[in-house]
């Protein structure tokens, strides 16, 4: 039976905080679990939406953090469709945009991000896309397979995780893709320009066109449809369809709004949380893409904070916070981690280092075979690795970037040298 006396109000209906709701059943809560989302779908994992699923590999159920008969069964409230348009703190309320309120006794904000629109003329045609929901993903997936029937072109503005991912669905279906990317090599914020040229090799391989050093200025069309993209540098590319894929924002306006310590855009925004996913009202917690942590590892300097918008924040961040709003001793220090596949080349990443915090990058392995890791360094202490084509490592690259011990090169270099001897 549930104790009504408590409540717990969970404000996002994806990875983290269909997690939480569960985790908070599995650690013995009695009260009222209430989980509200804005998408009618019940909750469900994102990477399939530019992976798996998106590439016609995965089904769509496929995608969804539990059966749907499982809520009811956890006796978790379920509000899909429907929006949060406050939080107020003083009566601790969260209002409904259909009017209603819901009293909370512990608070998580885990609204996730949205897509980064693109300003310029155009993007009100039927052509121009977006990739962060489902039914993204369920429209798109009809776009790829429709341009790769027809020998249609796609455009996409940006040559992120995202913008790459896609790319390589297009491709799998037959579309003729044209990436548009004002940096010099894809992934510049991610994995700087040291090993940006291998994933240009890659796509270009798989017939991808890329257009380095340039943005989209306008979306060209007649009746509705896009004809073209254009860029600041003159060019025109022909295109059925436009993806923009230039990064995320976090959906921070409702912590705004209720007053709750936001960080700076320098370390991508999102709502401040201390190590127990605590925001700076004792009763409100956040989690997922909106969080901002304190950055483990690499002897962080105090204050220095991150947001990671991947999978595996989502996953452990829900039940991190579900714990502490339990008044659990919780301390999330995990080392940012994510994935991808393109083609025939997976890859893990941990750690954090964008460009101009380190100072060289050290490969082991064949990077022209794709099969290798790579540590991106600074005073020869690793602050983050990423392994291609190679698997089983995470764990001993994650426990260098935690030592932040100063290491030796050649040995870090060297794939005879087992990465679990390394010094730490």
């Amino acid at each position: 039976m549930v104790d009504a006396h408590r409540t717990f109000v969970i404000v996002g209906g994806g990875l983290a905080g269909a997690k939480a709701a569960e985790t908070l059943r599995k650690e013995g809560f009695t009260g009222r679990v209430i989980l509200i989302g804005d998408e009618r779908d019940h909750p469900y994992e994102r990477p399939p939406l530019s992976k798996g699923y998106l590439a016609g590999k995965e089904e769509r159920d496929s995608v969804f953090v539990h059966e749907p008969a499982w809520y009811a069964q956890a006796q978790v409230e379920l509000h899909l469709g429907q929006s949060v348009t406050a939080v107020d703190r003083d009566t601790r309320c969260v209002h409904l945009g259909d009017g209603t309120s819901l009293r909370y006794d512990k608070l998580l904000l885990a609204t996730g991000a949205e897509p980064r629109r693109l300003d310029i003329p155009g993007t009100d045609l039927a052509g121009v896309h977006h990739l962060r929901r489902l039914a993204h993903a369920d429209r798109l997936r009809q776009v790829l397979t429709a341009l790769g029937r027809d020998n249609g072109h796609l455009v996409i503005a940006g040559a992120g995780w995202i913008g790459l991912e896609v790319a390589a669905a297009a491709r799998v279906y037959g579309a003729e893709v044209t990436v548009v990317e004002p940096e010099a090599t894809p992934l510049h914020r991610v994995i700087g320009p040291e090993l940006g040229q291998l994933f240009t090799d890659l796509h270009q391989e798989h017939g991808v066109r890329f257009h380095f050093g340039a943005r989209l200025t306008e979306i060209v069309g007649q009746d509705g449809m896009v004809l073209a993209a254009r860029t600041d540098d003159g060019e025109e590319h022909p295109a059925h369809d436009v993806l923009a894929a230039i990064g995320a924002a976090p959906r921070t306006a409702l912590a705004e709004a209720a007053g709750l310590t936001l960080a700076g855009r320098a370390t991508g925004g999102g709502i401040a949380v201390d190590t127990a996913l605590r925001s700076s009202d004792p009763d409100i917690f956040a989690a997922g893409d909106v969080a901002s942590i304190p950055l483990p590892g690499r002897g962080s300097a105090p204050g220095e904070r991150v947001r990671v918008e991947h999978w595996a924040n989502a996953l452990n961040g829900g039940p991190a916070a579900a714990r502490a709003m339990l008044g659990q001793e919780v301390r999330y220090d995990r080392v940012p981690y994510f994935f991808s596949d393109q083609y025939d080349l997976g890859l893990e990443y941990s750690g954090w280092a964008p460009p101009g915090s380190y100072d060289q990058v050290v490969v082991r392995g064949d990077a022209g075979k794709r099969e290798f890791v790579a540590f991106w360094l600074k005073d020869r202490k690793v602050l983050a690795g990423m392994n291609v084509n190679v698997w089983d490592v995470t764990e001993d690259i994650q426990r260098l970037i935690r030592s932040d011990a100063r290491q030796d090169l050649d040995a870090l270099a060297d794939p005879g040298v087992p990465l679990a001897s390394l010094g730490t």
